[in-house]
């Protein structure tokens, strides 16, 4: 049975993890991608190695197929699992990180018919929001479109990831200053209130348009969402093979209220048109809108 060792045993941790072999990573390949359908390539072998050896150091353990064996079926296998990969996903964001796509989104709500809005409220969606920056910014794109458009604030905007530690910073709405750099200093003033420290907080009537859910993009059949009229999913599906990508979409797209828009990143999808969207013509953004009945 494997012990695990206590930080007590200092030179331990200087130890440097044995390399893992050619069969050890295909293991833990085929483990994520059957579990979140991430892939890890040859080339993010040294990622893969380095996260795994930082999270197993932190615990105590210092082989890669006891720990293997520890978050497939140890006692806190799915507690430990959650941690990993959060270590394994959360990406560097920050907010308004793709000015163009935002600036997409603005015109896209600023040019809707006026009747659309006395539907009902704007729902948006990040899928794979991480800590919460990319939603937040959804958010604040959408209330000055309504301000501009001289309408009440009626949007929600939903973000969605599988790391549970990511969704509880998200919730709190609590920043570094330093990811504000870039944003113009008049929305910093409006959305954001400092608070003790080097730390800023989204301003409550904001935070109160945006909810966090966790999700597994392979769960994505089991979503109780529908018609929601922007999706905003960049930065995601580069992890995730051609064809995993192409139904992603699909479903994405199902998603979506006639006239919607879908937002990816650029190069996430290349030569296919999905089915029952319309390609934004644009230099900068990858983006489509779904087809009204009338259309098809």
């Amino acid at each position: 049975m494997h012990e695990q060792l206590s930080a007590a045993e200092g030179p331990w941790a200087m130890r440097r993890l044995p390399e893992m072999d050619a069969a050890q990573f295909r293991q833990w390949q085929n483990l994520l991608e059957q579990r979140t359908g991430i892939t890890v390539s040859e080339e993010r072998r040294s990622f893969l190695e380095t996260n795994l050896g930082i999270r197993m150091r932190e615990i105590g353990f210092d082989s890669y197929q006891d720990y293997y064996e520890h978050i497939v079926s140890g006692p806190a296998a799915i507690r430990e699992w959650t941690i990993l990969v959060d270590r394994l996903t959360v990406q560097e964001t920050r907010f308004f990180r793709d000015p163009d796509a935002f600036r997409l989104v603005a015109d896209y709500v600023l040019t809707r018919p006026r009747d659309q809005f006395r539907k009902g409220a704007l729902e948006a969606w990040s899928v794979g929001c991480s800590t919460g920056e990319e939603p937040y910014t959804l958010a604040i794109t959408l209330n000055e479109c309504m301000t501009q458009l001289g309408l009440q604030p009626l949007f929600g905007v939903t973000g969605s990831d599988i790391s549970q530690p990511a969704l509880a910073k998200a919730s709190r709405g609590q920043f570094s200053a330093r990811s504000l750099q870039g944003m113009e200093e008049d929305l910093q003033a409006r959305y954001f209130r400092p608070v003790e420290g080097n730390t800023v907080n989204v301003i409550d009537s904001l935070r109160e348009r945006v909810c966090f859910a966790r999700l597994n993009v392979l769960n994505l059949d089991k979503v109780p969402m529908q018609g929601m009229n922007i999706i905003f999913c960049q930065n995601l599906l580069i992890y995730f093979r051609r064809w995993r990508r192409r139904e992603i979409v699909k479903k994405l797209a199902g998603y979506l209220a006639p006239g919607g828009l879908l937002v990816l990143g650029q190069g996430e999808l290349t030569d296919w048109q999905p089915p029952g969207l319309q390609r934004v013509p644009s230099e900068h953004v990858l983006a489509w809108t779904k087809r009204r009945p009338d259309e098809e």
